[in-house]
């Protein structure tokens, strides 16, 4: 078998590789990729032009320019390989030898385009330095990283050694016969132990290019995935804290609303005391009545105390009962209307809202058979509740434990709602409270 018969299956080989990794460089379009690609498309060259009939000098002067453009590019992945960026010296030294390279194939171009000297037997002795010191280089590259325990930089090793063991063999056979003219068995051709060289280190490179993109695959997904990690403990501990404070403001509020409704009880204990006091004198019979309803309105009370919300139906139950012991002591010359919209039967309000309203209408106001006071409750359609009395304020001051309207306002505050809005208008004292409603009822009133 001749050398002719070899030479095409290193050439399939490296073009195989060549489009293997042009079309790595598209989709990933990373440097190496690109460097490895015109490497590869450089030795690619040089096979061919094995093919064709130049003439001698013109046939040397492209295998010098396509080999040793390969070399420097060689050099250059070596850079990415053995990340030389961590040792400037050693960068330092092969950028310099990159630069020889390039100021040797200057001389070589013109020494083969526009002179002799490449026929004479010095030209040949010469070439062997060349060839020992690109030796020398390998080999001290292969000396330097072999012990590293970086896969890729292995891989690149691999490939440098395989590169200079039939580049020495090739020296060795040119030295022996540098007439390659001559019909030399295959085993003796020197081209073919640089294109073997060149296939190995192409597979080495390959295989380090491929570990290498692995690993970096491997690397961003565990960095993405730390970085997942971070970002999920992060929102827990947002979240934990967040639930914490609503926690607290939760306890917070609930304790402030239990003292607002401590101050409601002894208030409206006072205040229906002095009416059974006046009751007992007057009217024993009424006064009978009036424990039994003021045993029943308690009872609402004592239970208001477990919630911090009600709803306005009960609490107009609540009402009725409460205000039925009003007309127990003031008869006729205080009277109730009340208009509310069905609804808004279940929306919420802080409990004994209305009777504490109601209870301060009666308290500020006259309330006289020729000045008979009203008392009105309404909704309107901005999920608004009115309790509004007619104007008709005492002569002299009345004594206020400071309860009633402030502790309203400060009721509908924990709740993070409007304050209540409280004006004087035409002869009526109003005060207009937002009503809580329900997300399911405002879905049935949109229906």
């Amino acid at each position: 078998m001749t050398y002719e018969a070899w030479s095409p299956l290193f050439l399939g080989m490296v073009i195989a590789m060549l489009l293997t990794n042009a079309v790595q460089w598209f989709m990933y379009r990373e440097r190496i990729y690109g460097l490895y690609t015109i490497y590869t498309l450089t030795w690619a060259i040089y096979f061919t032009i094995n093919h064709f009939g130049l003439p001698k000098n013109i046939g040397n002067f492209y295998k010098l320019l396509l080999s040793y453009s390969s070399y420097i590019l060689y050099l250059e992945l070596a850079k990415i390989f053995l990340e030389l960026r961590g040792r400037p010296r050693f960068l330092y030294w092969v950028t310099r030898v990159q630069w020889v390279l390039v100021f040797y194939c200057v001389t070589k171009t013109y020494i083969y385009l526009f002179t002799d000297f490449w026929q004479t037997k010095l030209h040949d002795l010469l070439l062997h330095p060349v060839r020992f010191a690109l030796l020398t280089v390998g080999g001290y590259i292969v000396f330097t990283f072999y012990r590293s325990k970086d896969m890729v930089a292995r891989f690149f090793v691999a490939g440098t050694a395989s590169l200079m063991i039939n580049h020495s063999i090739t020296l060795l056979l040119l030295i022996r016969s540098s007439d390659l003219s001559l019909k030399l068995p295959f085993w003796q051709h020197p081209d073919l132990f640089v294109q073997l060289g060149v296939v190995l280190d192409l597979i080495f490179f390959s295989l380090g290019i491929s570990y290498r993109h692995r690993r970096e695959a491997v690397r961003k997904a565990v960095v993405e995935k730390n970085l997942e990690n971070e970002r999920e403990q992060h929102y827990r501990e947002q979240l934990e804290a967040d639930l914490a404070m609503q926690q607290l403001q939760h306890e917070k509020t609930e304790v402030q609303m239990r003292a607002l409704q401590s101050q409601i009880n002894p208030h409206f204990l006072f205040n229906s005391l002095n009416t059974l006091s006046s009751l007992i004198d007057e009217s024993p019979r009424q006064a009978n009545d009036f424990v039994d309803e003021l045993s029943s309105v308690y009872r609402y009370l004592l239970r208001s105390n477990e919630n911090e919300l009600t709803t306005l139906d009960l609490e107009l139950t609540f009402i009725h009962s409460y205000f039925h012991l009003l007309r127990t002591r003031f008869g006729n010359n205080v009277s109730l209307e009340v208009s509310i919209d069905e609804a808004y039967n279940k929306a919420w309000l802080p409990p004994l809202t209305l009777q504490l309203l109601v209870e301060n209408a009666v308290k500020h106001n006259v309330v006289l058979p020729e000045a008979p006071l009203l008392i009105r409750i309404r909704t309107t359609d901005q999920k608004q509740l009115i309790v509004e009395n007619t104007l008709q304020r005492k002569p002299l001051r009345v004594e206020s434990n400071g309860v009633g309207l402030s502790n309203i306002s400060i009721k509908y505050q924990l709740l993070n709602q409007p304050d209540p809005m409280i004006e004087e208008q035409d002869g009526w004292f109003r005060v207009t409270l937002p009503l809580l409603v329900p997300q399911t009822m405002l879905l049935k009133q949109q229906a």
